[in-house]
């Protein structure tokens, strides 16, 4: 009764359709079906051919049936398609396989898991497409167990060294975080295609593994013949971006042109947010403005990172651009837009925005959005607000740590010990940055004078074994990286870096500074030894030597692993001006653009 009732529903919506033409389809063959099945591209004519097959008699045909639900499938009406599966008799390998893929491109992987067991256990043996189709399943669900699972039936069945069942499994490893398991299939891959090395260039990028990534695109470049897709050249250009290789970055761009991609939505932004993220935001609006009709993604990779680089008021126009032009901001929009009112000091305007967001876009603010919040408030002093707003949202125990991280960040810079040992507490709990922890409670402690807490802390470190992460910077220059440990000088031209460094610093001394009196050095210790530990920040070594190593006139660019000090900060304004030179400083919080004695961050950081 069921299986009938739905023909009569396809029919009923069909006949409604069709035209004289139509009532000749008794002399319309198998062929003829199939070639209007491919042209269709609406629901209405896909149902009047329907129904044209159904008085035909041909709905009882597999291979006419096959084509009907893909048919269904590519045009998304998956619920209509999974009705025609379930009336046929015997569905094989094509009817099985179509239908995980409705289900996947419908945002449903896990039916489409279900699916393949089920074909599994009525005898339908899977073939290349089934094995690339399900592995893209655990690829969305990031499900590695079952994604192993699959890779042993693709060995059973034989597929191992299939090129698109490769490149599938290469993906999939490298989605669920398993970029050695990504490796070794593509390592083992007797043939590759752009696909292929697409998938593992975006494995090495998406898991922190820039370098990797770089090296298989220049292997890449060496070995095939192919030309790199949009995909490919995006995750290159994001590692760039990551690692802050300028020199690189630029090389994909012109990489980029020479393959006509430079107006690719996801290309254009990724350009954007490298520039930015290598201190050339100049370069960010160059790209940016080339673009005729820039995306949300565009816009907000360019509110981003203006925002980083501290223009927050640049960065509202661009959103205020950006709603004039009828573009529906995202929830990272929202983040961009709020990091640039906390940067920028403009608290009053950030909460607006905050309330904006579902008042006028219906966008649920989320962890991300109250750090931002948080941040603004305790960057301007208003802690008090701040700590109620942190104790009053609930957050998921990813969003947990950033949020009290932040707190604890904003409660050592205004002396707050009271609300820096709850933003402790709550990290130290979750068990998630507790180095950072530690060493900010101590350095808050030791601000307030309070000794014998600092102490307390040190002695707890060492008996649970926790160790501060060491400071690390690094210089790019000539396409070559040099990284620096803060207290360690034992490297290529450490010798020259030293003196520089004491001949910096009697010249700031004249000028009247006096060194380590704001840095962060973890314990009370005498001040000659106060300065002699600030003075071998890695910043500064990273600093001296592109001074000795980079031409005057050019920008030496500095990334850092930690949030720069203050001391150094300082230290890097007075320098500038004293050789007449800009520096920029990507640190973990934001860039730092120093020239003439004075920073891009009007010292509010």
């Amino acid at each position: 009764m069921k299986k009938s009732l739905t023909r009569n529903l396809i029919f009923t919506l069909a006949a409604s359709s069709l035209t004289r033409q139509n009532k000749r389809s008794s002399c319309h063959t198998k062929a003829y079906f199939i070639q209007q099945l491919q042209e269709c591209k609406h629901f209405i004519s896909l149902a009047s051919v329907h129904s044209e097959i159904l008085k035909s008699g041909f709905l009882s045909n597999t291979f006419t049936l096959n084509h009907l639900i893909n048919c269904y499938v590519r045009l998304k009406k998956t619920r209509v398609a999974r009705q025609l599966f379930d009336e046929m008799l015997e569905p094989n390998v094509v009817s099985y396989t179509s239908l995980m893929a409705g289900y996947i491109n419908m945002g449903q992987p896990q039916i489409a898991l279900l699916l393949f067991q089920k074909m599994l256990r009525n005898l339908v043996w899977p073939n290349e497409f089934t094995f690339a189709t399900v592995s893209k399943a655990c690829s969305m669900l990031a499900n590695l167990i079952t994604g192993k699972q699959i890779h042993t039936h693709i060995e059973t069945f034989g597929f191992q060294y299939n090129l698109v069942v490769c490149s599938s499994l290469v993906d999939m490893y490298g989605k669920c975080n398993d970029v050695d398991g990504a490796r070794r299939v593509f390592d083992l891959m007797g043939c590759r295609n752009v696909v292929s090395w697409t998938s593992i260039i975006v494995a090495h990028a998406q898991n922190a593994q820039g370098h990797e990534a770089l090296e298989m695109f220049r292997e890449f470049n060496y070995q095939s013949r192919d030309r790199p897709n949009q995909h490919m050249l995006a995750s290159v250009i994001n590692a760039c971006a990551s690692l802050g290789r300028l020199v690189s970055g630029k090389v994909a761009h012109g990489v980029v042109v020479r393959s006509g991609s430079e107006f690719n939505d996801v290309v254009a932004s990724a350009l954007v947010d490298m520039y930015a993220k290598c201190g050339c935001v100049n370069y960010s609006e160059k790209v940016f403005n080339r673009i005729s009709n820039p995306s949300v993604v565009t816009y907000t990779s360019m509110i981003v990172g203006a925002a980083k680089y501290g223009l927050g008021r640049f960065s509202l126009d661009l959103f205020n651009d950006m709603i004039s032009r009828g573009i529906k901001p995202n929830d990272v929009t929202f983040v961009g837009v709020l990091h640039a009112c906390s940067h920028s000091g403009l608290v009053d305007e950030g909460i607006q925005h905050l309330d904006s967001m579902y008042q006028n876009y219906r966008i649920i603010p989320d962890a991300k959005h109250y750090t931002c919040v948080v941040d603004m408030l305790g960057r301007t002093g208003r802690l008090g607000e701040a700590y109620k707003l942190a104790k009053s949202i609930q957050v998921d125990p990813d969003g947990g740590p950033p949020l009290w991280g932040t707190l604890l960040s904003a409660s050592r810079l205004h002396g707050r010990v009271d609300i820096a040992v709850e933003a402790s507490n709550q990290l130290i709990e979750s068990n998630q940055q507790v180095a950072n922890a530690y060493v900010t409670l101590s350095n808050t402690y030791a601000l307030a004078g309070e000794w014998e807490n600092v102490h307390s802390l040190r002695s707890e470190m060492k008996r649970t074994g926790i160790h501060k992460e060491p400071g690390c910077s690094w210089v790019e220059i000539r396409d070559q990286t040099y990284a620096f440990y803060a207290g360690n000088a034992l490297f290529e031209r450490g010798s020259e870096v030293l003196s520089l460094l004491r001949e910096l610093e009697r010249k700031m001394k004249e000028r009247g500074y006096v060194g380590g009196k704001t840095g962060l050095v973890f314990v009370d210790v005498e001040d000659e030894a106060r300065e002699e530990i600030v003075g071998l920040h890695s910043e500064r070594l990273a600093l001296a030597f592109g001074l000795i190593s980079i031409p005057k006139g050019i920008t030496i660019r500095i990334m850092k692993n930690l949030r720069m000090c203050r001391d150094c900060h300082d230290v890097f304004k007075l320098i500038s001006d004293i050789v007449e030179r800009d520096f920029v400083v990507r640190d973990v919080n934001r860039f730092h653009h120093f020239r003439n004695g004075s920073c891009s961050c009007g010292d509010f950081w």
